[in-house]
């Protein structure tokens, strides 16, 4: 489990979906686009939910607990990225869509930074 940190906040998230995140947020971010992100919590926090106002004036790191970026699946990141132009925002979802079967799986650059 790996950890989104903003604004001084810290939310601990699994490897995989934050390195989907990264991407979507840092694409988001470089065209100028702030948008709504929202999740449930953990059982284990008391099952409510989660949103933060991404934006680039706010300080914003993932910090991994592997040493190797998880390879990433591009339906998923569509879908997360094609709820971040909703209204509603970037609502995380599972990972239930297939791999395109179009290519391989893109690996994220290590020194990529959302």
């Amino acid at each position: 489990m790996g950890n989104l940190h903003y604004d001084g906040k810290s939310f601990e998230m699994d490897d995989r979906l934050l390195a989907h995140l990264q991407l979507i947020i840092g694409v988001k971010l470089r065209r100028g686009e702030n948008f709504l992100m929202s999740w449930k919590a953990p059982a284990s926090s008391g099952d409510g939910r989660y949103a933060l106002w991404i934006d680039n004036g706010v300080p914003l790191y993932c910090e991994y607990h592997g040493g190797r970026m998880p390879k990433l699946n591009m339906a998923w990141a569509e879908k997360l990225a094609d709820s971040a132009s909703k209204g509603g925002g970037l609502v995380i979802m599972a990972e239930d869509v297939p791999l395109m079967p179009e290519g391989p799986e893109l690996e994220a650059h290590p020194d990529s930074r959302a």
